[in-house]
């Protein structure tokens, strides 16, 4: 077990390099939320999820949605590194007519179960797939990865319903919570804080974890797996910019390219 934590923690290390110099080379992206992740995404594709890349289609696959599209270049980063497609792709991030769009898209980068961009929607779909899979008598997961700013929209609380209301065991929603959105700190552009008790009034299966504690990432899908009857949400605690020091905690990195030199002390830093 500790010898699958430490390369899974090396894997999440990789991805972060894979973001920053992606980003960089784009011209353009969303390094801030990427990074914030990257144990989260680390974690279940090397660790958690039932998946083939050689068929990106099996029908008993577990699912993955990123309903913060905008991070899209970590999860890009895990497919390559997962064996998707090849590592050189990565570079492509952004450009015309490449499979590695500015946000997610199934219908051309192998790997992705689903199209988002438009936040808000991952909880509702990912309940769409839950509830196939439930009526279809397959075992298959759903995971979403969701921002704690996207919470604010109104089709997250109707999907967080009906997920009780047809015992969805086997959706388990990750959020965010770094404490930032695009406009600034999430508590001071809307009165959501706390998450957690929200989600409990609604009679979901809560946890709430360090998003950057390997161990406690794979406890708690454990642990969701077992609340078999109900959805899970899983509140992970982060750091926006996670691994690069001058990136943590500064929003100005919600969306801005790393010059040449701010690069090379990024991946200095993630050595």
């Amino acid at each position: 077990m500790a010898h699958e934590t430490a390369h899974i923690v090396e894997m999440a290390r990789q991805l972060r390099r894979d973001v920053v110099t992606s980003v960089h080379l784009a011209g353009d992206g969303h390094p801030g939320p990427a990074l914030s992740i990257a144990d989260i995404v680390a974690t279940l594709y090397f660790a958690v999820l039932r998946i083939d890349p050689q068929q990106p289609d099996w029908p008993e696959r577990d699912r993955l949605i990123l309903s913060k599209g905008h991070a899209c270049p970590v999860v890009y980063a895990a497919l390559a590194r997962r064996g998707y497609f090849p590592v050189e792709v990565l570079p492509s991030l952004r450009c015309l007519h490449s499979m590695l769009q500015g946000h997610p898209d199934m219908h051309k980068t192998p790997g992705i179960d689903m199209t988002s961009g438009s936040l808000g929607n991952g909880i509702s779909i990912g309940l769409g797939m839950a509830l196939a899979g439930q009526y279809k008598h397959q075992e298959y997961m759903v995971y979403v990865i969701t921002g704690d700013g996207e919470l604010q929209e109104g089709i997250v609380w109707e999907a967080a319903m009906a997920a009780v209301r047809y015992r969805v065991g086997r959706l388990v929603v990750f959020v965010d919570h770094n404490g930032f959105q695009s406009a600034g700190e999430v508590s001071r552009v809307s009165g959501l804080l706390p998450i957690r008790p929200k989600f409990e009034a609604f009679g979901w299966h809560c946890q709430e974890i360090n998003g950057h504690d390997v161990q406690q990432i794979l406890d708690a899908v454990n642990c969701a797996r077992e609340a078999a009857d109900r959805p899970s949400m899983i509140l992970a605690h982060t750091v926006k910019g996670k691994g690069v020091p001058f990136m943590e905690n500064d929003n100005s990195w919600h969306k801005r390219v790393p010059t040449a030199q701010e690069l090379e002390a990024a991946l200095e830093a993630l050595r």
